[in-house]
């Protein structure tokens, strides 16, 4: 068989290659695809997956889809999860996911919307929006230049009319946790795989278990957290199993009998270890890592695909802003410092919780049941509380925060308003200008002349005044893309300071 030469191969010219069209993947590509940037996404499956995986879409994941125009088609097609209850009868019901985080969010609570749900319509809108998926290419090669700011990367494909190149300016790992795009790289995946074996099912008929709530049982030996999957006892079911290598029938005897569940059928079964896992970089000159590429944890807390989808709306705008000469090449840095702390606090917070929950022992099991009523009497108290609504928002992942001063030095006047680094808080209309994934600035309860500023940042927009304070009168507000506050300045007579506003711009990279 005669070599094939490279330049002889058909090649594709692009601005980005999304390896990788699972959530993260297709998030990546619909959101640069709105900005207009070129993109090509590969993967070696044959389409979106049809296995439900993942099933939590928390309040930030749904603010976003909010921003692209899919919130509603993700509400008429989930079933919600308002509440979670520990045990078998727990005050009040339970703890009250809705209303830790009511006024917080415009969507409060947890929608369950499996991961093959999440493929559909991401890969559907992407191709609505004129781009589509290149289904069954692998990965065969990647090719990445050192430098920081100019490299490019050629990747080579193996697909279903044979070998193809792609040349793109930039590439995103969004593969999953065996990224090839990792494996090129070198990029080492440090973190720790757990002892303990879990299985999963997916259940018809539990009996037991509230409608519209999450659900953590303990019993003598094991424990399981159960997320509704519909009406009339349509569940998953996550739980510590007795011993490795167990099988369906032995795994859901342990269920009914340590546990107390009943069951009518069964759809899916399987057993797995849990990993804790985080690249040691989320980044390699102009190849980037985003989603379980980048980071693996426990998936009973509902994090993992939310945090990719994250990864992707936060680097997709990045990518496209610096394309668009809106920001210099140094703002590049930015996707690490911001996303990679997340991951590891999400590793760290699980790798703990399961280093006590995952030993199967009856000393750590008494122990787990006397935890767990005693947080099934304390939890409901915490409901209206600043501790409770915190938890809320961290569960949400709209309490994320990014420090962009720099650290052990005075705060500039830009960045001391607490709102500086959090997600925009929710006013009254304020999230319809942030559909147009632009940079923008705002004011609340006060309006201010336009500072001298380049034409792409719009504004200002004027709203009423926050009433819970968060956001204040006296204030111009920049806010970025992805809807994060970037700046906070001081009006004064209808004006800010030109010496701050330059400051803030400088600390973003914005080019003017």
């Amino acid at each position: 068989m005669a070599a094939v030469r490279m330049a002889d191969l058909p090649t594709t010219d692009t601005d980005v290659l999304v390896v990788g069209a699972g959530p993260t993947g297709l998030m990546a590509g619909l959101v640069l695809t709105r900005r207009g940037v070129p993109v090509v996404v590969v993967d070696q499956k044959a389409g979106p997956t049809r296995e439900s995986r993942a099933l939590a879409v928390q309040a930030r994941t749904m603010e976003i889809y909010d921003q692209l125009g899919l919130a509603d088609q993700v509400l008429s097609g989930a079933y919600p999860a308002l509440r979670m209850q520990i045990g078998t009868d727990p005050p009040l019901g339970g703890i009250s996911i809705a209303s830790l985080q009511r006024g917080e969010t415009r969507f409060p609570g947890i929608q369950i919307f499996e991961q093959s749900a999440n493929e559909q319509l991401l890969s559907g809108s992407l191709a609505a929006a004129g781009t589509e998926v290149l289904w069954w290419h692998r990965l065969v090669d990647l090719l990445a230049d050192a430098d920081e700011t100019e490299g490019r990367v050629a990747a080579l494909l193996d697909g279903p009319e044979g070998l193809v190149r792609v040349r793109a300016r930039w590439c995103i790992g969004a593969d999953g946790a065996r990224s090839a795009v990792r494996r090129e790289l070198d990029i080492p995946f440090e973190g720790v795989t757990d002892d303990a074996t879990f299985w999963v099912a997916d259940l018809r008929g539990v009996r037991g278990l509230p409608d519209n709530s999450m659900s953590a049982r303990f019993g003598d030996a094991t424990f399981a957290v159960a997320f509704p999957l519909g009406p009339a006892g349509h569940t998953r079911l996550v739980a510590l199993a007795p011993r490795d290598d167990i099988g369906q029938q032995e795994a859901l005897t342990a269920a009914r009998d340590d546990l107390g569940l009943t069951y009518d059928g069964v759809d899916w079964f399987s057993s797995y270890r849990v990993h804790h896992r985080v690249a040691t970089t989320f980044r390699r000159g102009p190849v980037f890592l985003a989603g379980d590429a980048g980071h693996v944890h426990s998936p009973v807390g509902g994090q993992g695909m939310n945090t990719g989808l994250q990864d992707a709306h936060n680097l997709a705008l990045l990518l496209a802003d610096v394309r668009q000469e809106r920001l210099d090449t140094a703002a590049l840095d930015r996707y690490e410092q911001e996303r990679r702390p997340v991951a590891v606090m999400l590793v760290k917070v699980t790798d703990r919780l399961f280093g006590f929950i995952g030993r199967r022992n009856r000393r750590t099991a008494l122990l787990r049941r006397r935890v767990s009523a005693a947080g099934a009497h304390l939890a409901p108290r915490l409901l209206g509380t600043r501790f409770g609504r915190r938890i809320g928002g961290y569960l949400g992942q709209y309490r994320i925060r990014y420090h962009f001063a720099a650290k052990n030095a005075p705060s500039p006047t830009w960045a001391t308003d607490p709102a500086v680094g959090l997600r925009l808080p929710p006013v009254p209309d304020n999230h319809v200008p942030l559909r147009r994934l632009a940079w923008q600035l705002h004011t609340y309860g006060i309006e201010v002349t336009r500072p001298d500023l380049p034409a792409w940042i719009e504004g200002p927009h004027h709203f009423p005044a926050d009433q819970k304070g968060r956001l204040q009168a006296g204030r111009l507000y920049l806010v970025r893309p992805d809807g994060y506050v970037a700046a906070s300045l001081p009006i004064d007579s209808g004006h800010v300071s030109d010496a701050d506003l330059r400051a803030a711009l400088k600390a973003h990279h914005i080019s003017n």
